[in-house]
């Protein structure tokens, strides 16, 4: 087989990622694991209690200070139709500071758990593109890039699943280019 027979399929779908039937389902989380807005708190909405309490000991025990930026972690799904969530931190956008490098590492490093979990199918957000505020057309460039040149193990397909159509076009885009 050849290296680009062996890489994983990019889908994207246009949707809510609480909805992917998905191996790994991947939290854009804040540091602390505890839940928060965006799509970490729909994540943990909908996921329910189980994911908390798993979060709650990943802080009890290796994360007393909270997830670091660009590092990745996993925990249960619970009522998610997944089987597991995949949490990464990604970094806020500085105009004056290159901070890319952290946004693929999230990608990098999500997929690296992924594959150390089994899982086949992994769905992604658009990192950091919300409330980090990291302009969409450079989150999507960096997010195709990283998945790209990244090692995916098991991985057959990498969904990125964009909440709307501006987010669907812009990483159309970015797979086109």
């Amino acid at each position: 087989m050849t290296e680009a027979a062996s890489r994983p399929a990019i889908v994207l779908v246009q949707g809510d990622i609480t909805d992917q039937s998905v191996d790994a389902i991947v939290n854009a989380a804040n540091s602390s694991l505890l839940g928060g807005g965006g799509v970490d708190g729909a994540i943990h909405r909908r996921g329910g209690p189980e994911i908390l309490a798993d979060c709650r000991r990943l802080r009890a025990s290796h994360y007393g200070k909270g997830l670091p930026t660009g590092h990745a972690v996993a925990t249960t799904a619970g009522r998610l139709p997944a089987r597991w969530v995949i949490h990464t931190v990604g970094p806020v956008w500085r105009p004056d500071e290159d901070r890319s490098p952290l946004l693929a590492s999230c990608y990098r490093e999500s997929l690296r758990v992924a594959g150390e979990l089994g899982a086949r199918t992994v769905a992604f957000p658009a990192i950091s593109t919300g409330i980090c505020g990291w302009p969409l057309d450079d989150g999507a460039r960096v997010a195709v890039r990283a998945v790209r040149e990244a090692a995916a193990g098991s991985v057959e397909e990498i969904r990125f699943v964009l909440f709307d159509e501006v987010a669907y076009r812009a990483f159309e885009e970015a797979v086109a280019g």
